[in-house]
């Protein structure tokens, strides 16, 4: 049966299980250098202003969001939403986070790539994968083939996206951590902290991914399992 086939849980559970490692991992990383003072004392929002500033960036504005780790740049308004434990925090942590923002809204102002790719397939990715499971639940139930097919196609968009995803967040943090180093704005151990915030956070992208490749893998070999019956 699907969803009792143990060839699902044993692709998904190791995802799952590193999904839930990563999730771990940013939080206790964050909490653990949210603790550590940046010795010039920069606030969150300090430091993604100094990163704009470096790269000739002067039209994007930095404000406050509630909640926790609800940081972002909305390239609708061109904002930079920092949340309440990086916005007015002088943490290493905290202007990691920042710088990391920073970095995306540079990526816009200099038409980096994949960020564009990224824009532009969203949308039909995004409603695709919610039509797939519809499609893939009605191709299993009614043992149509062709809807079980277009519903896998559809859910694979969704793991297209999150693949162009990796490069656009991996190149957000090398700018962001370069141009704390050239700056100066972090030296030395402060520095260090802060590519283990980031490279935390790049991991949960990276588990996203592992989890959305196994069930598309296990949605696969129900749909070859069903060609051979």
């Amino acid at each position: 049966m699907f969803y009792y086939d143990p060839t699902y849980w044993s692709i998904l559970v190791p995802a799952m299980l590193i999904a839930a490692w990563a999730q771990w991992r940013v939080s206790s990383t964050f909490r653990r250098f949210s603790c550590v003072r940046a010795s010039r004392g920069y606030t969150g929002a300090q430091a993604a202003e100094a990163v704009l500033r470096a790269h000739g960036v002067h039209d994007v504005r930095i404000e406050r969001v509630s909640g926790r780790l609800t940081d972002h740049f909305d390239p609708r308004s061109n904002v930079i939403r920092l949340s309440d434990s990086v916005y007015g925090s002088n943490s290493v942590a905290a202007i990691g986070v920042a710088a990391h923002e920073a970095g995306h809204a540079v990526q816009y102002a200099v038409g980096y790539g994949p960020i564009k790719l990224r824009n532009a397939i969203i949308p039909v990715c995004n409603l695709g994968s919610q039509l797939s499971i519809v499609f893939i639940l009605l191709g299993l139930f009614l043992y149509i083939q062709p809807l079980f097919a277009v519903g896998i196609l559809l859910f694979s968009l969704a793991v297209v996206v999150q693949l162009v995803t990796l490069p656009v967040e991996f190149n957000a943090s090398h700018r962001a951590l370069e141009t704390l180093k050239s700056t100066h704005l972090l030296d030395g151990e402060e520095l260090s902290g802060a590519r283990k915030v980031l490279g935390a956070a790049a991991m949960t992208y990276v588990a996203a991914l592992l989890v959305s490749l196994a069930q598309l893998l296990r949605f696969l070999l129900a749909f070859a399992g069903r060609r051979r019956d």
